[in-house]
């Protein structure tokens, strides 16, 4: 693959504020402007970024209806009535669950919870869902990251005299639910300052304002913070604001004092004593939760989560890590597929999007191979299957364009739709696929920025191994937890050679494990390029070369940087 490397250098004036900053925070001035390019531009802002308190939470309140959503609850644990707890099947939506569940056990016991069978229901409020609730006599349903356009079964809910609190983040239509209350800050009457919150972070907000309106000690929620963590690394959701407070002690929760279920999933991913990052929970924790919901049922997701014996939890998680091994089987043949498709149709080369419809494909894992056409191809991508007679899929985007906005503009064409900016799900009638594709592809055609369509490496700052000490790395590891809107910075150094001891590594031979130095210095910097083995033959003829790069633990030298080369250009063209 090849990188376009895209630095703006700073202005003289941006150095000189770097500097001072830097100076005033005794950080270096490379990490200063980090700083002032995340909008932080004082002592007390950097303060706040590198530490944040939960006293730093918005008022609950604020969010709409949330007095109302309060009230409701207390009203029906003041009757004695029977609460469920209802949820989307993937991550974001077991981990609300699971995170309501819990809390509001510790205080009331006729309550329950339900996960929606992904294939049998489909994603959202069913009415198999409204049925169950019924027949196990609930008065009050906590829908959490879904509900927010399920209107019909909302108001068939309400004729069986069933009440629905909506907990969601996902964007709503101007039509809204005939909901007791609707706590979702992206409503075009919002007033809550922070838009961005998980479904699990909404969840989260409510049980707040519950705690507080009942005279609970936050301290008692504290705990479950672990699980709003998990949810805003998996859901992709901005990681500064509110967020970054949230997933700040909830990874602190993870890595001190984690719940028994949680210690248990630590345990099958080989997390166990290690300190555990949002990348962990990106590409380790998160696939193992969601695997149940896309191989089986979500519902035992949750079971894990709310275990509290555990020898039963570690038995659940060894369930979950299967389905998570059938997951990816599933994604590599599905993938494997999809790009055999793509490659097929010479016209798909030359469009700005990707729609793809295979009939036998499985629902469970279509998201996941959207993703992957993106990061192949960057361009969005819909990916669907056969459902009946509806073809039901996942859209994915590329970095900076709306996918959501595409395929509302499609919605004459859909039967249903919900989603947000890089994420959304569909659902069409099969005579629609090819319309559709046509339009999603003009939408996209006429939207989408040369520069969004191309492998783009953004480096946030030139600097050469000298800069990078053992306080330039402890100093960097304060911007954590990384993420949208707080991406983990990328560096680049110029002129580097290989120490002499470079090799290739690998079960296939495809990384180069390399010791370098540049030529400013004599320190010799460790680092790993993965799936880059094709440059070893240049890095041996000990001609300079420039890297681009992420820095790291490294792992076997505990308190060490290493770095992670994600991309390698010789400096002189090659021969």
């Amino acid at each position: 693959m090849i990188y376009k490397w895209n630095y703006e250098p700073p202005t003289p004036e941006q150095l000189e504020a770097a500097k001072q900053l830097g100076k005033e925070l005794n950080i270096s001035p490379v990490l200063a402007r980090l700083l002032i390019a995340r909008g932080i531009s004082s002592v007390e802002e950097a303060k706040k970024f590198f530490r944040p308190h939960l006293s730093e939470l918005h008022d609950p309140f604020l969010m709409n209806d949330m007095d109302k959503a309060v009230e409701r609850l207390n009203i029906a644990m003041g009757r004695k009535e029977r609460v469920l707890v209802y949820g989307d099947y993937d991550v974001d939506g077991t981990t609300a669950v699971a995170l309501v569940y819990k809390f509001l056990l510790q205080f009331y016991s006729n309550v329950d919870y339900y996960i929606p069978d992904r294939y049998e229901e489909g994603y959202g409020v069913s009415r198999q869902g409204v049925d169950y609730a019924a027949e196990t006599d609930v008065k009050l349903v906590i829908v959490l990251d879904c509900g927010i356009k399920a209107i019909e079964e909302i108001g068939y809910a309400k004729e069986k005299g069933i009440d629905f609190i909506i907990c969601d983040h996902h964007v709503p239509d101007d039509e809204l639910p005939p909901a007791v209350a609707i706590l979702n800050a992206k409503r075009v009457d919002n007033r809550y300052p922070y838009p961005h919150l998980s479904g699990c972070g909404v969840g989260f907000k409510f049980m707040q304002a519950f705690a507080m309106s009942n005279g609970i000690e936050m301290s008692q929620l504290t705990p479950l913070l672990d699980l709003v963590a998990v949810s805003i690394a998996s859901d992709i959701v901005p990681i500064m604001g509110e967020n970054r407070v949230l997933a700040c002690h909830g990874l602190r929760q993870i890595n001190s004092n984690p719940s028994v279920g949680m210690r248990a999933i630590l345990d099958v991913c080989g997390l166990s004593g290690r300190d555990v990052t949002m990348s962990d929970i990106i590409f380790k924790i998160g696939p193992r939760i969601n695997a149940s919901g896309r191989i089986q049922n979500g519902k035992q997701s949750v079971e894990l989560l709310v275990e509290k014996d555990f020898p039963r939890a570690l038995d659940l998680a060894n369930q979950i890590n299967q389905y998570n091994e059938t997951r990816k089987d599933l994604d590599k043949q599905m993938t494997e597929e999809a790009n055999e498709l793509v490659e097929q149709y010479a016209e798909l080369k030359e469009k700005k999007s990707i729609v793809i419809f295979k009939e036998d494909w499985h629902k469970g894992v279509i998201g996941i191979v959207a993703s992957r056409l993106t990061e192949i191809y960057y361009r969005p991508a819909v990916v669907l299957t056969r459902t009946d007679d509806m073809a039901t899929g996942s859209a994915r985007s590329v970095s900076g364009f709306d996918v959501y906005k595409a395929i509302e503009n499609c919605r004459d064409l859909l039967e249903n739709f919900g989603g947000h900016t890089y994420a959304a799900g569909l659902s069409l009638k099969v005579e629609n696929v090819p319309e559709f594709t046509r339009r999603f592809e003009e939408y996209v055609a006429t939207h989408i920025e040369p520069e969004q369509t191309s492998a783009n490496l953004y480096i946030d700052a030139e600097v050469d191994f000298k800069d990078i000490n053992s306080k330039f790395h402890s100093d960097l590891k304060k911007f954590r937890p990384f993420g949208p809107d707080n991406q983990k910075p990328t560096f680049c150094t110029h002129g580097v050679y290989d120490y002499g001891t470079s090799k290739v590594v690998g079960r296939e031979q495809e990384h180069i494990k390399l010791e370098l130095v540049d030529n400013k210095s004599n320190q010799i910097m460790n680092g790993i390029a993965f799936g880059q083995s094709s440059q070893a033959r240049y890095i041996k003829t000990k001609r300079a070369f420039d890297i681009c790069y992420t820095i790291e633990d490294n792992v076997y030298k505990r308190g060490e940087p290493q770095l992670q080369i994600e991309d390698i250009q010789p400096c002189e063209p090659i021969q």
